[in-house]
């Protein structure tokens, strides 16, 4: 269990929010929708000593995700933020998601400020653990070794052979395949990976909400015995539990899901139910570290693997993989295997993957920083509230 006897409440004095996008020549597909550059949302916050930790938000969709995000902290979560009295991560968290209530009824945009919320959470756990002298894994509780398993994701249906080549080369002994598209092509992408794997290797399939009840139905019959793992978001998040169950209940593979939940109430309903046999919630979607440490926790304590989704910079990367280490278990790692500048650059010094498995940084917080003068091409808004000392001197970046 994490040890809050270390963490002393914080004053937030400054927030600053950095919009990136980063070109790609390989579009990232899903389902639902095309990503045509690399977007990261990251978050600064400073305290009144001047120590500072940094957040990040999910930012992905629409294509104007980030930039709208990073208005509503600046307009309207930042100054809120700024005006209250010193307060721990999770107790901020709380106050906050509870103020924000009835705006969320009133503008109908739950997700925006539900992500909004969790990157300022993971700023003040980062700042926290700063202050705490401790890495951020060490102070929500972890007794693991300083690494967790990691698996490589987002591998499109095109060329998805050679994508597995190169992650395999990059050291990862677990790979997720986009389905979601057309089932023949999806299945046979499924038999020549399955035909592929390596002693000790394995496969996941992520449908990113792309089927209706007869849909997957269909595809998990035809997929035969594949050697699958685990079978990600058949189903759209908001159909009945009842569809959700009767396909878990005729599949023989663990259906898995969560980062499209959006409450503690949907969670704990979630895994009452129990037709998710791996639980995936999203630090930079929902909850922060404080939201998801819980839900992860009553996961494992109710018999389900925890694998924390996650598919954004560098930041929110280093976030998860320190409660996955926290929370402890069998669970996998997500890290997004298409190119991307801003996880590294983001992320300094960006931790190695060694047989399969993710380093986590020895320094405290997160041990990574942002290395602003690398990713300085990629900036695209930059939004500032405070007027305290900055931590770093920002000059020497332009």
């Amino acid at each position: 269990m994490s040890d809050h006897s270390q963490i002393e409440p914080i004053a937030i004095t400054g927030v600053d929010t950095y919009v990136f996008r980063a070109p790609i020549d390989e579009p990232v597909k899903t389902s639902f929708g095309i990503m045509h550059d690399r977007p990261a949302l990251l978050i600064r916050l400073q305290d009144e000593t001047g120590a500072c930790g940094w957040g990040e938000v999910w930012c992905n969709f629409p294509v104007c995700g980030a930039e709208y995000r990073a208005q509503l902290i600046h307009l309207i979560l930042a100054p809120w933020l700024m005006q209250q009295k010193p307060q721990l991560p999770a107790e901020a968290f709380g106050t906050l998601s509870r103020n924000m209530h009835v705006l969320v009824l009133q503008t109908g945009e739950l997700g925006p400020l539900a992500q909004c919320i969790a990157g300022l959470d993971i700023a003040m756990w980062d700042l926290a653990a700063r202050k705490a002298g401790q890495p951020l894994h060490r102070l929500l509780g972890s007794q693991t070794p300083d690494a967790v398993p990691a698996y490589a994701s987002g591998i499109n249906p095109r060329g998805a052979e050679d994508t597995v080549a190169e992650a395999r080369e990059a050291g990862y002994r677990a790979f997720k395949l986009k389905v979601g598209f057309d089932h023949t092509k999806d299945l046979a992408n499924v038999e020549r990976l399955s035909a592929g794997l390596k002693p000790g290797e394995v496969l996941m399939l992520d449908a990113n909400q792309a089927w209706e009840l007869t849909g997957a139905e269909k595809f998990l019959q035809e997929l035969g015995d594949a050697p699958v793992q685990w079978l990600e978001e058949p189903l759209p998040v908001d159909r009945p539990i009842a569809e959700w169950e009767r396909l878990a209940s005729s599949s023989r593979i663990p259906l898995a899901g969560g980062e499209n939940l959006r409450s503690h109430e949907e969670f704990d309903a979630a895994i009452t139910a129990g037709h998710l046999g791996v639980m995936q919630p999203d630090v930079c979607k929902w909850g922060g570290l404080s939201g998801c440490l819980e839900v992860a926790r009553s996961a494992r304590s109710a018999g389900l693997r925890y694998c924390p989704h996650y598919l954004g910079g560098g930041i929110g990367l280093l976030a998860s993989a320190h409660l996955l280490a926290a929370v402890g278990g069998d669970g996998l790692l997500e890290v997004d295997c298409n190119p991307n500048p801003l996880r590294e650059a983001l992320a300094s010094p960006y931790p190695p993957l060694s047989q399969g498995n993710f380093l986590l940084p020895a320094g405290p917080g997160l041990g990574v920083e942002p290395n602003l003068k690398s990713a300085r091409r990629y900036l695209r808004l930059e939004l500032k509230n405070g007027s305290s000392e900055p931590c770093l001197d920002w000059r020497s970046f332009w």
